[in-house]
């Protein structure tokens, strides 16, 4: 699964009506819903704020609406795009202001999947991770070899007292190799702590 981790805008005109697409990341349904808000106030005029959104790290939660476009000609095919293209976390608003000509529902589909499609092509995806927090423990003399080992990772927690301390977020297949090198290149001088619970970042 992949997500973003920015706010994404792109227009596009078709028969004369414009339909603006934002993305944007989301964690929670809350948030989803206040970002839809947060459209619908600033283009209050618009003729329709279709959208769609998926959530969780499978894509398990996710809800579409039409908005007063006919049924499934809007809603669906924003839905559609972004399943397609294996996102969560991520929500998808297409405001229409209207041109004047209508466009079928054929029309509406396309247009309004193609508005989230161009607007992806814009974006850089990231990839979900499964990871557990990992705690370490060592010497002041170890610090810079660790830290060019653990660049990588999302670093946090960082305290300096007798001893370096530090949580990493570190991919579950990686876990292990990464213990293997910090024993290595500290002489088994360290303290490493896996925590139990897993989840998702990018």
């Amino acid at each position: 699964m992949y997500t973003i981790d920015q706010e994404y805008i792109n227009e596009i005109i078709i028969n004369k009506s414009r339909f603006i697409c934002h993305l944007a990341p989301v964690k929670t349904i809350d948030e989803a819903n206040d970002y839809l808000q947060k459209i619908r106030k600033k283009f209050y005029d618009a003729t329709h704020n279709c959208y769609a959104y998926i959530i969780g790290p499978n894509g398990e939660i996710s809800k579409n609406s039409d908005d007063g476009e006919p049924s499934q000609t809007a809603g669906l095919p924003i839905y559609n795009v972004l399943q397609k293209n294996n996102l969560t976390y991520v929500i998808a608003v297409v405001t229409r202001y209207f041109g004047g000509i209508k466009l079928g529902a054929g029309g509406l589909i396309r247009a309004y999947g193609s508005s989230v499609s161009q607007t992806l092509s814009k974006v850089t995806l990231k990839k979900l991770f499964k990871v557990k927090q990992v705690n370490i423990t060592f010497d002041y003399q170890f610090h810079n070899d660790i830290m060019k080992l653990i660049s990588k990772y999302q670093m946090f927690n960082q305290t300096f007292s007798e001893w370096v301390s530090l949580s990493i977020e570190v991919p579950i297949e990686e876990i292990d190799n990464l213990i293997e090198k910090l024993i290595n290149i500290t002489k088994d001088k360290i303290s490493i702590e896996v925590l139990p619970n897993e989840y998702y970042t990018f």
